[in-house]
Parts: structure tokens; sequence; C-alpha cells
């Protein structure tokens, strides 16, 4: 054997591993968006006073000061106290860890769930796909809410996990189609057509070959779960059927419910609905730079609206200026 031939091989394997690497970092090129950016630079807030949460609270989240009740928001308590003294500002922080905590777990069990279920029925044919398909349509028109306070009210103080898998649960079905969509779309392209006359196992194919290409779409569905998990968390908890003890921010909104805060007392009720609407708010701008890279249309109208920012022209201009020769030596 020869050295060409002892080395190709190798070279193959490598050409490969560059392929997939290079894929997933394109994949990976739709957070570059400004407003994805600016959505990862909220939740990244979001996160870290979730994770510093006992080095920023300044108060025992529970803490009762029955001296200090309803105060409104002074250097002492910032963003003032409840009907028995507890620091609103604490409570918002640890508030934060508790919606986090399930959103992400309900997304990530929802996310692999669709992953699995969609691709796999994407890929194979007949009645094997039809019977994932299926599944995916009967938890489809499920009605969600329903389902979560019937099993959530199962439990006498259910645990984090379990309602995060009550959210997972119901929230899988959509990003399943999907990805069942497109997988059909991928299979008979040129390349994993390719990778199976190579003889190349299943699992190689779809993790190596199919995947990649999904990125963006698994992202989409990733940051349109977390949405539904963390409004589906709060209505759980602002309805009661979540048990008091697990603070976040729709019990905050449930005991002020309770003990008649509105209208006047503002502070302890718009700093949680202010927080919901900016994780909604940043999910959204994440969702939005996706959406523009996934659609060639709004990614090549993104990209030239920028370099026209660039050259400092207007983008709401029905006619775009035209520099003559005389405005160029002008300017020199």
């Amino acid at each position: 054997m020869t050295a060409p031939e002892m080395t190709a091989p190798a070279t193959v394997a490598a050409v490969k591993k560059k392929t997939f690497w290079t894929q997933l970092s394109a994949s990976m090129a739709m957070f570059s968006n400004p407003k994805s950016a600016a959505g990862l630079i909220i939740l990244g807030i979001f996160v870290l006073v979730a994770i510093f949460a006992p080095l920023i609270a300044p108060y025992d989240p529970t803490a009762q000061n029955l001296d200090a009740t309803l105060q409104a928001p002074s250097f002492q308590h910032l963003l003032g106290t409840t009907h028995i003294g507890e620091d609103v500002f604490s409570q918002i922080i640890y508030g934060t860890r508790g919606v986090l905590v399930v959103g992400f777990l309900a997304t990530i069990m929802a996310t692999v769930v669709a992953v699995v279920v969609g691709v796999t029925a994407g890929y194979l044919r007949g009645w094997k796909s039809e019977s994932l398909s299926a599944l995916s349509n009967v938890f489809l028109v499920i009605p969600g809410l329903p389902l979560m306070i019937i099993i959530a009210s199962q439990f006498a103080d259910p645990p984090l996990w379990i309602i995060a898998a009550v959210l997972g649960l119901t929230g899988w079905a959509w990003g399943a189609r999907v990805l069942r969509a497109q997988t059909m779309s991928l299979r008979n392209r040129d390349f994993v057509q390719a990778a199976r006359a190579n003889g190349e196992p299943l699992h190689r194919i779809i993790l190596v070959e199919m995947l990649p290409n999904l990125m963006a779409l698994i992202a989409s569905s990733f940051v349109g779960t977390m949405t539904a998990a963390v409004l589906g968390l709060t209505t759980l908890a602002f309805i009661g059927v979540i048990p008091v003890s697990n603070l976040n921010w729709g019990t905050i909104l449930f005991w002020a419910q309770q003990n008649s805060a509105f209208p006047d007392y503002w502070w302890w009720y718009v700093p949680a609905g202010l927080c919901i609407a900016f994780v909604g708010v940043a999910l959204a701008l994440i969702n939005f730079g996706i959406d523009e890279y996934v659609n060639p249309r709004l990614r090549s109208a993104g990209e030239r609206a920028r370099a026209m920012k660039k050259k400092g022209l207007n983008v709401n201009d029905a006619v775009t200026a035209v520099r003559t020769a005389d405005d160029e030596e002008s300017k020199a």
C-alpha cells in the first residue's frame, strides 16, 4: 500500500470533521444579529442575577418586618415592602432563580423530545413516521393550561422538576412538527443521499449531516418554548396552583392580588410584571434574529439596511440617494 493510500482515510476524516464544525459555526452565526445580541445580553443579565441572588439581595426574601409594612421604595427598601414587611426587591431577585430554573428545565426537556420525535419522524418512512406524526398531532391539540393545572394540582408541594416536566410535556409538539417538515426536505438532499450510499450509520447521518442544518430551527423552537414555559409558570403561580412557597414572579403577583395591592401599592406588582415583560422582550429579540437568519428574504433585507446605515443613508427613504461625481469631488 502506498503512502497516499494510507493517508486517504485520515484526509477524508479530517475533511468531514472540518465540514461539521464549519456547518455548526455557520448555524451559530444567527446570534451575531444585533437583535439577537441585545436579547442575549438582557437574558444574560437575568441569568447572572439568578446565579448571584444571595450576593445581590439585601434581605432574606421571606423575612418579615411588621414595623415596615407597605412602605414605598426608599434607600432602605429599593422596591418597597409587602403587607408583612417583606422586601420586594429581594423577592424579585430570588424569584428570578425560580423562573429561569423552571424555564430552562422545561425548555430543555421539550426541545430534546421535539428533536428526537421530529427528526426521527422526518427521516423514517411509512407507518413509523406516520405514528410519530400522529403522536405530535395529539399533543398539539391538547389544551396546555388545563392539563398543567390538573397535573400540578395532584401534588401538595410539587418540586421544580415536576413543574418543569409538566410544562415540557405540553410544549414539545409544535417544534416536533416543524422539525419533521424540515427533515423530510433534508433527507432527499444530495449530501444525505451520498452519506447513505457510502454506508454511513443512521446516527451519524442524523447527528453530523442533518442536525447542523437544523440548528436554526432548533434554536427558534427553544426560544419559543422557553417563552411559553415562563408564561405558563407565572400563570400557574398567579392562579395559586403552585404552592406559594415556590418563590417566583408569579407568586409575587399572587400575593399582591390577594392583598388588594392594585392600584395604590404599585411597587408590589409593577416590578414583577416588568421582569416578565423584559424576559419576553429578550426572547422575542433572540427569535427575531433567528427568523432573519433562517429566512433568506429577511436576511438580505437586514444586511442591506445595515449596509445603508454604515454609508450614512436613510433606510426609510422611498428612493435611495445617488451620489454624483460632484458630491464626491466636494467631499474630497
